[in-house]
């Protein structure tokens, strides 16, 4: 029958194949947001250590509009008209920014870091100050990406986009090890690629809570300008934590070896959506002359969103005028918060599972001083399903480590997420999380002896069933991403 054959071959293609798509859309590190938020919708009575989202109870609507309006009387102050006002905050803006000047003097007050303006690109979050520098220096496939392991997940996710080789540089117990960086460097380059970057989060780090020392900052710089790579330093977490911090990597930087990401989801709101980068490195051209890096990375940006929201970036700069720039007094009272949180949250798991109790089930957690993670070791195998029985059956939510890791490791480690419960919350919380870290030690205890085999994986345990009706919205969003 005349055009049979057409018709069946446009039925057979309506619909498309995977294996026709990028092989970055079937990575599991893109499902981990969903998972959890699913997890949190299907036991919405489970206290959840998985979102490192900022306390709700610091926000104010009210600030908010102040902050818009403080920006755009300085606008006018500076001699804008009111239309220069009204464009300023309706039009899209252009592509570097309109408050690259008053991150620039933020910077200078508040972090010892002297750049120009010009040096400076606004981007939509830090995620997207990721993806810009990736793409800009990433330039063939013998150009490597090496992170620090475990790593945040929005870098190893953008290189994935990017078709980015990845290497990761395990942490030790304390963190960073410049020894372990180099040993990595110096293998790349024995293999003929060429280590381009290094990514890092110097304070109270993104899964694992550490902070690098003063001396490791100084030996990473040195490794940097030794074999010619670049360091991307993201600190998000640094100005919400109590205590001075240890000074930046670029505020160090001498030969501008370091890019500097920056964002304001802790620190202001993440419903802004304004991050930037610092990328003052000159690049020489073909013709003999020079540019900065970030108008490379500007031209990249028209290309991807355009621009970052005029209003973001009014409510941001409306903030950061109010607190003369310095961000660390406009956040003093979330840091006192999230650091008693934190302290709150040593005291339970100490309370609950004192040393020797610990040390008989094969247990330890780190301590860190500021931001919002703690990682803790259990003697069994975590992973999404254990995720899931942990909630079902205690009541309790959290984030396997394995997540965390680009190749392998985590798989007995959880990250737990202080910042966005009440002092009620932190305390019922532990007091389930230990439940179910004594009953899956102790099963598989059980198992093994009874066995005398190596520890079996498949241990289910239970506890009194909750948490079973639907939720109508999810509370997860922003557990991962700034």
């Amino acid at each position: 029958m005349p055009g049979s054959a057409a018709s069946a071959d446009a039925r057979s293609r309506d619909r498309l194949e995977m294996t026709e798509l990028h092989s970055s859309v079937s990575e599991p590190v893109l499902d981990t947001m969903n998972f959890l938020n699913e997890v949190t919708h299907r036991y919405p009575d489970a206290i959840s250590f998985a979102p490192g989202r900022p306390f709700d109870g610091s926000f104010d609507t009210e600030q908010v509009i102040g902050h818009i309006r403080r920006y755009l009387t300085h606008l006018a102050e500076q001699g804008g008209s009111p239309d220069d006002v009204r464009t300023a905050l309706f039009q899209y803006g252009p592509t570097a920014g309109l408050i690259r000047d008053i991150i620039a003097d933020s910077l200078r007050a508040d972090e010892g870091i002297d750049v120009p303006a010009e040096s400076i690109v606004v981007t939509v979050g830090a995620q997207e100050a990721m993806l810009l520098v990736l793409r800009a220096l990433i330039a063939g496939p013998d150009d490597v990406l090496l992170v620090s392991s475990p790593c945040y997940v929005g870098i190893t996710g953008a290189a994935r986009l990017l078709d980015v080789r990845v290497r990761p540089v395990e942490e030790r117990e304390d963190g960073f090890s410049a020894a372990d960086l180099e040993a990595a460097v110096r293998d790349e380059l024995a293999n003929g690629r060429r280590p381009r970057a290094f990514y890092v989060v110097p304070d109270h780090s993104n899964p694992s809570g550490t902070t690098m020392g003063a001396e490791a900052r100084e030996e990473l710089l040195g490794l940097a300008e030794r074999y010619d790579f670049l360091v991307i330093e993201d600190s998000p977490y640094r100005l919400v934590s109590p205590g001075t911090p240890l000074p930046t990597l670029k505020s160090r930087d001498r030969t501008r070896r370091v890019v500097h990401l920056g964002s304001y989801s802790k620190t202001v709101f993440p419903g802004a959506r304004v991050g930037f980068v610092v990328a003052d490195q000159r690049v020489r051209e073909a013709a003999g002359g020079e540019h900065l890096l970030a108008a490379d990375l500007t031209k990249i940006k028209s290309m991807v969103t355009v621009n970052t929201s005029s209003l973001g970036q009014a409510a941001v700069a409306g903030a950061l005028l109010g607190a003369q720039g310095r961000l660390s007094r406009l956040n003093a009272g979330a840091a006192d918060h999230y650091g008693e949180a934190m302290r709150e949250m040593l005291r339970q798991l100490d309370a609950r599972l004192p040393a020797a109790r610990r040390e008989a089930l094969g247990v330890r957690w780190n301590e860190p001083t500021g931001g919002f993670f703690i990682t803790m070791r259990v003697p069994f195998r975590v992973d999404n399903d254990q995720v899931v029985r942990s909630a079902e059956d205690f009541g309790v939510i959290w984030t396997p480590m394995s997540h965390f890791h680009p190749g392998t490791g985590g798989h007995h480690r959880i990250r737990l997420s202080t910042s966005c419960l009440t002092p009620a919350e932190l305390e019922e919380g532990t007091a389930r999380l230990v439940r179910y870290v004594e009953a899956r030690s102790e099963a598989l205890r059980r198992t093994e002896q009874a066995a005398q085999i190596p520890a079996r994986e498949d241990v289910h345990v239970s506890g009194p069933s909750r948490c079973r009706r639907p939720r109508s919205k999810p509370r997860m969003w922003g557990w991962m991403f700034r």
